[in-house]
């Protein structure tokens, strides 16, 4: 069994901001720990701070035990590397190293075919047998199987980008439960996830004996799983020993609490500077009151100097204002549409103003769709239409901008992109104030948190004036608050909504739901249809 423990952790970012002051927490054994906290926050930094990916500027972290890691963005990865490449990365530490060891060896073998290369291969080959290498090449067969249905021989060299998100985070998931680490930092492990499988992960993370520090925004998983709740705000942490169900009422208990301790500490701080100033004036004209007026002053002296309680922390603020415009009757539609390999034909028509759930198990072509109706190139065959004035705007699911990487959001909004129009930085920071962005509008876009990028993208859609909103899990990063204020804001949205998602509450919202089957029909439904499972189809 293992544990993690983090005092008075500190961390301030490049521009200045203090992100985390005197954080502190621990995860006792066996314990199931949510971390939760508005989207840029610092969970993530706290994470990676906790994990060693970093060191904190102050304050320390103690880790006994191995620890696995999953980082936010696993499931979106769009590089070359392939499934070895991913579970070599999650394995535990000497495995990566013995890996890469033997791999060189091997490159070497084919240059140079000589005895000092060949020992050098034999020496790599069993410095992977020391390490664990060939048990973790059995626990990665083990894996692929229950992830992805096959053999690791038969996948090895499959490149991530041909797996779903959800495809992607299950094997990861399945590698880290399974494997020997006593402690798991999963950051939004449930994120590309289908409902049956955040079913799955309830039930394996409820299971497992292993400790467990994980951030997630929904809000059944954290109900099901955590019976223990740190929150990350005002820079600093506190932890509600209750579960999901009681921490809301526990908050705002916390939230009221500290309000009256500031109140009360203004109070005594006022009427300590009147008591001063009045002092000062008699202590003229008696030595007596000049006394007093000496004792009182160093006391007044010592209470500033100790400084007020915290203060309660602000919600963060945040108001969408998706507006579209009126289109043609028929927004979208399908004549025996076909994703090549993923779906059977279908029909369907969508008409302006629905609100369209877009559901099923993952790999069933769901994503595809929406980047086929936002105008990306998607193999596909029969056809599609938009209709008239109806104008796309797709959310990527896996937030893939590679240029917009290295820019900052007001560069972004300044210049403009396809049918939106660049606005001046006053606007751009008005705009980005609304989102609870103001602060980042000078990072770029590469460096926000997950949700901090959610939040940027669905302002994008808004000033693009589009009138078809294409949604891929919307909600995934989104924290509560932003999530709900999507929610408001699609409400009001004057034009047509598809949304592919996961998220068993934000589904309630939708009119109908158009559902990716596992047996490759697609199907309208009246109610959310959440137990589909893929059924392996050729590629």
């Amino acid at each position: 069994m293992g544990y993690v423990e983090a005092a008075g952790i500190g961390h301030v970012l490049p521009d200045g901001r203090a992100l985390l002051t005197e954080a502190s927490l621990r995860v006792g054994e066996g314990v199931k720990a949510a971390l939760v906290g508005a989207n840029g926050t610092g969970k993530t930094t706290l994470l990676r701070l906790i994990a060693g990916d970093e060191t904190p500027q102050t304050g320390t972290v103690t880790r006994v035990g191995g620890v696995g890691v999953m980082r936010q963005f696993i499931g979106s990865v769009r590089d070359s590397s392939t499934v070895q490449d991913f579970l070599v990365g999650l394995s535990p530490v000497p495995i990566p190293q013995a890996w890469q060891t033997l791999q060189d060896a091997e490159l070497a073998m084919m240059e140079h075919d000589d005895e000092p290369t060949q020992l050098s291969y034999a020496h790599a080959i069993a410095e992977w047998g020391e390490a664990g290498g060939y048990d973790a090449e059995v626990l990665w067969d083990t894996v692929t199987v229950a992830a992805l249905g096959v053999p690791y021989e038969s996948c090895k060299y499959r490149e991530l980008t041909t797996l779903s998100g959800g495809e992607q985070k299950r094997l990861a998931l399945e590698l880290l439960l399974r494997g020997r680490d006593e402690v798991l930092l999963l950051d939004e492990p449930d994120n590309y996830l289908d409902v049956p499988g955040k079913r799955w992960l309830e039930q394996r993370l409820r299971e497992t004996p292993k400790t467990v520090l994980f951030v997630s925004h929904d809000r059944e998983l954290l109900a099901v799983v955590a019976d223990r709740v740190v929150t990350v705000e005002g820079g600093t942490t506190w932890v509600h020993g209750g579960g999901f169900a009681s921490y809301h009422e526990a908050r705002t208990h916390r939230h009221d609490r500290m309000a009256e301790l500031r109140r009360r500490w203004e109070e005594e701080h006022a009427r300590l500077k009147d008591l001063v100033n009045t002092l000062k004036i008699q202590s003229r004209i008696s030595e007596v009151m000049a006394q007093k007026y000496r004792v009182q002053a160093r006391r007044l002296e010592r209470f500033e100097d100790e400084g007020p309680p915290p203060d309660k922390p602000e919600d963060q603020q945040v108001a969408m204002r998706l507006r579209g415009g009126r289109t043609g009757v028929r927004a979208v539609v399908c004549e025996g549409l076909e994703l090549t390999g993923l779906m059977q034909p279908f029909d369907a028509e969508i008409f302006y103003g629905e609100r369209i759930g877009v559901l099923g198990a993952n790999g069933a072509g769901k994503s595809h769709f929406l980047r086929l109706l936002g105008g990306d190139e998607v193999k596909h065959s029969g056809g599609w239409k938009l209709g008239a004035r109806v104008v796309p705007g797709l959310f990527a699911q896996t937030h893939a901008h590679p240029a917009w990487m290295g820019r900052s959001l007001v560069d972004l909004l300044w210049e403009g992109e396809g049918g939106r129009s660049g606005v001046d930085r006053g606007r751009a920071m008005g705009a980005l104030r609304r989102y609870g962005l103001s602060q980042q509008g000078d990072q770029r876009f590469g460096s926000l948190s997950g949700g901090q990028q959610a939040r940027f993208q669905i302002l994008l859609l808004e000033l693009s004036g589009a009138t078809l909103l294409l949604l891929d899990e919307p909600t995934d990063n989104l924290d509560v608050l932003s999530a709900e204020s999507l929610e408001e804001a699609l409400e009001t949205f004057d034009g047509t909504v598809l949304a592919v998602t996961h998220d068993r509450w934000f589904a309630r919202s939708f009119d109908r739901f158009l559902v990716f089957g596992g047996d490759g029909r697609v199907y309208e439904s009246t109610e959310p249809v959440f137990d589909e499972t893929r059924v392996a189809r050729p590629r």
